[in-house]
């Protein structure tokens, strides 16, 4: 097997021993090659933009750097580096650290040789797919556009729908912040706001500008980069793109369902992801979103009518013939003082919760006050640490549906 074929291993451990010990399990693999050691998270970090590894066998208790600490740093400038935490502490808490920070698996010191080395190569798939995807969709941008929008891709990318049926569950709050979750060099986002009477996603970025829906929509046949370009809201604390709602109610009836189809098809070959935020109506407009999109995020709270509602849309959906594996079931505001647990909720509309975002009132509501997105202002919070988890669950779904899509073409 050449050496380009090899899942390339960077070891991260304080203890030299343990480095060589896995530095000799895997020179047995052929299949898999060991491009360097680091013995601090800080070391780790800097071999990892040196290295450019698939995989990153990550300790987490280090004297300089914690493991989840160097791993959060390494997948945030290195999106398609996949993280293997191997821990002597078994703990549910940091195996969920580790998750949230994009951590790919948990692994208890001292790890069984087979248990290692298939957790490496599915880590491994998963960093070739991300590499793949970002060289192939995103090739250098052309002369004069912004260097966050990459342009002229063949491959395409995801749209991501966030819906609820029921009003009032924190869906636009969701929207803003899991595009900006998702949003970076590697896999540029555009956020757009398709609850076209009332939406508010420019309002919760701080960031109305004078452009909206409407400069794209009527064209949505004769688009090209530089018209996007000019359009988008460049959102200026990320250069996320932004586009917005119409500036009156009244304006929406002018926007035909099959423009914003038309138009969201365009979108998603020039990001990688296009999160589309949609008023609680199965209006035309909605209903033309959900046929375009590659998931839909549905957000449900702890209320009744909250989860009856969903329950409507799941049936909906099923006689639809739209698949429940299209869906990323995700519960906002979660309070663990009322008994309706997100199990109980899963369980009870046989539809797997994907993700949980706490209450966090203290820290959501100033922040749509003032226009600053909270997965920006503090990571660290509850809150954000639901979207991050949320965002590495579409990631990973929707990397899975296009690695099933590609298995299943060359069959």
């Amino acid at each position: 097997m050449a050496n380009g074929d090899k899942i390339k291993v960077l070891i991260v451990d304080d203890v030299a021993e343990t480095r060589e010990n896995v530095r000799k399990l895997l020179q047995f693999e052929a299949d898999m090659e060991v491009v360097g050691a680091a013995r601090t998270g800080r070391e780790a970090i800097q071999m990892a933009q040196e290295l450019s590894p698939d995989v990153v066998l990550m300790d987490i208790n280090m004297p300089d750097m914690d493991g989840i600490t160097a791993t959060e740093a390494i997948r945030q400038k290195m999106p398609h580096v996949q993280v293997v935490i191997l821990s002597v502490q078994g703990d549910q808490n940091y195996m969920r650290r580790a998750m949230l920070v994009g951590a790919r698996d948990f692994l208890t010191k001292p790890p069984m040789a087979d248990e290692l080395t298939a957790a490496i190569r599915r880590a491994g798939a998963l960093a070739r797919e991300e590499r793949a995807k970002s060289v192939q969709v995103y090739p250098a941008p052309m002369p004069g556009l912004p260097q966050a929008m990459p342009m002229g891709a063949a491959a395409q990318g995801k749209v991501i729908m966030v819906y609820s049926p029921k009003g009032g569950t924190g869906c636009t709050t969701v929207a803003v912040n899991l595009a900006l979750a998702l949003h970076n060099e590697d896999t540029p986002v555009a956020l757009v706001d398709a609850n076209l009477q009332f939406g508010d996603v420019a309002v919760f970025l701080n960031e109305q500008g004078k452009n909206t829906i409407l400069d794209l929509a009527p064209r949505a046949s004769e688009l090209d980069p530089e018209i996007v370009s000019d359009v988008m809201i460049k959102h200026a604390a990320s250069g996320m793109h932004v586009l917005a709602a119409p500036p009156r109610p009244e304006q929406a009836e002018s926007i035909k369902p099959d423009q914003v189809s038309e138009l969201l098809e365009y979108l998603r070959r020039l990001y990688a992801y296009v999160v589309v935020d949609t008023c609680s109506y199965l209006n035309d407009i909605t209903l033309a979103v959900l046929d375009v999109c590659d998931t839909v995020v549905l957000i449900t709270t702890q209320d009744i009518p909250s989860i009856k509602d969903g329950r409507l849309f799941l049936d909906l959906l099923q006689t639809l013939g739209i698949p429940s594996s299209k869906v990323a079931f995700t519960m906002n505001r979660f309070d663990r003082r009322i008994a309706i647990t997100p199990e109980k909720v899963g369980e009870n509309l046989k539809q797997e919760v994907v993700a949980v975002i706490p209450l966090d009132e203290r820290v959501v509501i100033p922040s749509v006050n003032r226009g600053v997105p909270f997965v920006l202002d503090n990571k660290t919070q509850p809150a954000a640490r639901g979207i991050f988890m949320l965002a590495e669950a579409l990631r990973s779904r929707l990397l899975a549906v296009d690695s099933l899509g590609a298995e299943a073409s060359r069959r």
